[in-house]
């Protein structure tokens, strides 16, 4: 298959981009090409963008779409021509990133969309879902959807920040793995958090949580894990897990897909074969857990224009105007493409 050239946001390298006419990326083996139809935004969008100032890299990280070639070594089993995925890039710092009309991954990291979610609403599902998989099985080893509790007693984990993207997904997935959720959020959100399945909501900015949090029911509770967003999506969105008083803060499994090669930005991280093959399994696991409909997806802000509505995009997310939603972005809706 040959392919014509694509329109994605290239990096000028002054910490600034353009939507330029560029190559289709080539696929390295076990790799697949993906038709993008509709993209997510994240702060490592806005982040990376400033301080990886490198010309000719393209941004963006969450994408869905279809398959529309496979490269070699990918397993017939694996994927097919024409399916529906979903997942996420480390976009913004190579000619390979989701904001662009295609987009070459790793055929095992991706994630099956179910024929009844939209691709708007599957855009969202790759940085957040496999975060959430790798912070509460990789590092706390807590029980999955598809694995559920079966302890007696109740296992308490507090989600602090329940109305991020990662939180949203975080609580759904542990309460259908049996877990008894207690998370916070603003007060006029509360219910949303609720509404995911969340046990106990708490605001997040009253002095008294804490103190009521450990006298939730009228009884003393340990919290022994814990998975805290250390301010919001818009700032510095810091991801700690936590479990009787050990914690990860922000390891770098959780912060980018882990690869078959070093990592080197935003700072040095020798290979983990241990966690790309977790994340193989995480990306069976969420597919699976989708294909249920039991999970609600986040609610999505559509921007009008496509990747010309980016620069407005990433502005309102530093400027912290985006809460409890996710900007979105159709490809197909840039002007001039095609």
């Amino acid at each position: 298959m040959v392919l014509p050239r694509m329109k994605a946001l290239v990096t000028v390298g002054d910490g600034t981009f353009r939507l330029q006419d560029i190559s289709v990326p080539a696929l390295a083996s076990g790799q697949i090409l993906v038709k993008v139809v509709a993209v997510a935004q994240n702060p490592t969008d806005w982040k990376t963008l400033l301080l990886h100032t490198r010309a000719g890299n393209i941004l963006g990280s969450d994408f869905a779409g279809t398959v529309i070639k496979l490269g070699t070594d990918v397993p017939a089993d694996v994927r097919e021509l024409g399916e529906r995925v979903a997942g996420f890039v480390h976009g913004g710092i190579s000619p390979n990133g989701a904001f662009a009309e295609y987009v070459a991954v790793d055929s095992a990291l991706v994630i099956a969309i179910p024929d009844t979610m939209t691709f708007e609403h599957a855009a969202q599902l790759g940085i957040a879902c496999f975060t959430v998989c790798q912070s509460l099985y990789q590092c706390l080893r807590l029980p999955t959807p598809l694995h559920p509790s079966t302890s007696s007693e109740p296992v308490d984990i507090l989600i602090w920040s329940g109305t991020s993207a990662t939180g949203q997904y975080a609580v759904q997935f542990a309460k259908l793995a049996g877990l008894r959720v207690i998370s916070t959020a603003s007060p006029k959100r509360l219910d949303l958090v609720r509404s995911l399945g969340a046990d106990e909501v708490y605001d997040y900015a009253d002095s008294k949580t804490a103190r009521r949090i450990s006298a939730a029911g009228g009884r003393s509770v340990e919290i022994r894990h814990g998975l805290y967003q250390r301010g919001d999506d818009a700032k510095s969105g810091e991801h700690v897990a936590g479990e009787g008083g050990r914690h990860h803060r922000d390891p770098p499994s959780v912060r980018k897909l882990p690869e078959r090669c070093d990592i080197e930005f935003p700072f040095p991280f020798p290979r983990n074969l241990e966690h790309y093959e977790n994340a193989k399994t995480y990306a069976k696991l969420i597919s699976r857990v989708l294909s249920l409909g039991t999970v609600k997806p986040v609610p999505v802000r559509l921007y009008p224009h496509g990747l010309a509505s980016v620069q407005e995009g990433l502005e309102d997310m530093k400027d912290g105007k985006i809460h409890a939603e996710k900007i979105t972005y159709r490809i197909a809706d840039t002007p001039g493409l095609g």
